[in-house]
């Protein structure tokens, strides 16, 4: 099962879920902000990628500059970022793709053609 993690407010979402339905991709949808994924969850989302923690948060987020993240992401370790993230979904990159292998954040028709079709 494919899952679309989405903020409702968010207008690359919007593009997203419409590009998603556009091209028959069935998927769970689920608010980030109202339901942000557990800590557990964040961190079997990072072993689904081979990113680096900085490519999961929403750096131009309010709450990421709030919270002085810019400087201190290089030096958290997996389970600091997920128990941050799993607290407040604003500081997801959304929206985030996940099914059972593989892991997206942001929403790049590239991307998207490779991983989602």
């Amino acid at each position: 099962m494919t899952t679309f993690y989405c903020y409702s407010k968010c207008s690359t979402c919007k593009k997203a879920e419409k590009w998603l339905q556009e091209h028959d991709v069935s998927y769970g949808k689920i608010d980030l902000v109202e339901q942000p994924p557990t800590k557990e969850q964040i961190l079997n989302i990072f072993s689904k990628s081979n990113q680096k923690l900085r490519y999961f948060f929403n750096t131009s987020g309010i709450d990421y500059r709030k919270m002085g993240l810019k400087d201190k992401v290089e030096m958290m370790t997996k389970e600091q970022a997920a128990t941050l993230m799993s607290k407040n979904g604003k500081l997801i990159k959304r929206p985030l793709m996940v099914d059972d292998t593989k892991a997206t954040c942001g929403f790049n028709v590239g991307v998207y053609e490779e991983n989602w079709i």
